[in-house]
């Protein structure tokens, strides 16, 4: 007799709606009567006991910590779980990965999973917007974000890079190299540095330079190939990632730009081959292990109390990516 448990994806499935909606009806959130009622006969006739969403949630409790990042694979996200971990271990506490790929609906089903093994703590790069999140803060589960927020959870504590003052220092130096076409290659959860490098450029902003890519390499480099193509004109790029910035550079490379001659590029994260490209990556470090070993830090001590956040300083590293606008 097969006695596998019903899982809440098992109801979505059933119910023809998503895994974040089952969550959000069976935490009490906003939902219409129809799909209410729905959700709810088809958790009823699957017989699904969510036990982490019970009332016995803290007695039910296994402990350890829940990590969630977009994808490990990310030399950015493996440095952040390798802090998580580091500080995990020197405190005994297991840790349970799990990846989103930024998509929302993955990352609710990796928060149902968390909530059924029943973790303690929860550690998360955020992918979706923050009603989401609404069944583990109403569980009681101490949460801390990092690296992002997740939108309109300003009440979530979270670990950040100061990533104003990175992108205004790296739009700083392009200007002052005589750069006025600036283009932001974006990915997602950066509409913060977005948002910075508007303001930071004034009147020289222009929206066609500002692209964005999904989380995954071909993406990103179909939108730099994308970009470099359609406008010609642009002399400089800033690139919000590795992904991001390998893209652009493998989409120079093939397009014949030249860096810096025809095209200077500046990437957030320093990762190792960035200081093995012809020539060496300009970049903004962020501290992505001191990011994830605050979070696990926080999470760790917050002792049923809301933890405070951290800001965590940016650097421009200058190597031989950027030089002088080209003339036309």
């Amino acid at each position: 007799m097969n006695m596998r448990r019903t899982t809440i994806k098992d109801v979505a499935e059933a119910a023809g709606v998503g895994v974040a909606t089952v969550s959000r009806v069976l935490s009490g959130g906003s939902a219409s009567p129809e799909t209410r009622e729905r959700v709810l006969t088809v958790a009823a006739q699957l017989d699904y006991r969510p036990s982490a969403l019970g009332r016995n949630l803290r007695q039910r409790r296994s402990g350890g910590i829940g990590l969630l990042v977009p994808d490990i694979t990310d030399s950015f996200y493996g440095r952040l779980a390798d802090g998580v971990l580091a500080c995990a271990r020197s405190a005994g506490e297991p840790v349970i990965l799990g990846t989103t790929g930024d998509d929302a609906e993955r990352e609710a089903e990796e928060i149902a999973v968390l909530l059924e093994q029943g973790v303690d703590r929860v550690v998360a790069v955020p992918a979706g917007n923050g009603e989401i999140w609404e069944p583990t803060l109403r569980s009681g589960l101490t949460t801390v974000f990092a690296h992002r927020l997740a939108a309109g959870r300003q009440d979530v504590p979270a670990v950040l890079a100061d990533d104003r003052a990175g992108v205004r220092t790296a739009v700083d130096y392009l200007t002052g190299l005589g750069h006025r076409r600036i283009a932001y290659l974006g990915g997602p959860g950066q509409d913060s540095r977005v948002s910075v490098f508007r303001q930071t450029l004034g009147a020289l902003v222009d929206e066609e330079l500002i692209v964005f890519a999904r989380g995954s390499r071909d993406s990103a480099y179909a939108a730099a190939a994308g970009l470099f193509q359609h406008r010609p004109d642009l002399t400089a790029v800033l690139a919000g990632g590795n992904q991001l910035g390998e893209a652009a550079v493998l989409a120079a490379r093939e397009l014949d730009l030249r860096v810096p001659k025809d095209l200077s590029l500046i990437m957030f994260d320093d990762v190792p081959w960035a200081e093995l490209c012809s020539p060496p990556l300009t970049v903004i470090a962020e501290p992505a292990q001191d990011i994830g070993y605050r979070a696990a830090e926080l999470v760790l001590r917050a002792g049923g109390r809301r933890p405070r956040g951290a800001l965590l300083p940016t650097e421009l590293i200058v190597r031989g990516s950027c030089g002088p606008r080209r003339t036309q």
